[in-house]
Order: C-alpha cells, then sequence, then structure tokens
C-alpha cells in the first residue's frame, strides 16, 4: 500500500484535491460545507457522511503523501 502511495505523483494528488477535493465550487466547496455540519453535529444523513468521505479522499491521500515524504527523508 505504501510503495503504491510512493509512486503515485504528487501532482496527481494536488490535481484531485483541487477538482474532487473542492467540487462543486459554487456556493461552496461540498467539504467544507460537511465538515460545518459535522462541527454543529448535523451531519446525520448517510449521504451526508459519504459526501464527506468522497469529497474528504483526495485531502487524507495528500495528507498521507505529505507525511510519508517527510518520513522517509
Amino acid at each position: 500500500m505504501l510503495d503504491y502511495l510512493d509512486k503515485l505523483p504528487l501532482l496527481v494528488i494536488i490535481f484531485g484535491c483541487l477538482t474532487l477535493g473542492l467540487a462543486p465550487f459554487v456556493p461552496e466547496p461540498h467539504i467544507w460545507e460537511k465538515l460545518k455540519m459535522l462541527a454543529n453535529g448535523t451531519l446525520q444523513k448517510p449521504v451526508d457522511i459519504f459526501d464527506l468521505c468522497f469529497h474528504g479522499l483526495p485531502w487524507a491521500v495528500l495528507l498521507a503523501k505529505l507525511a510519508r515524504m517527510a518520513l522517509v527523508k
């Protein structure tokens, strides 16, 4: 699993964060909306939880890649 993360180009991950991670851009990104719902305690519907996971996955992969790059060096 970590080999796959090491081989995945950072630019591809950043592109995923900027497109899928922030879509839709108007009126506000889904990830931001879902994080606010989570903070308010209103993230209860399964579709909202799926949305948080779906739009948060690129950001989680980016954090894992950056952490891996920092630890390997």
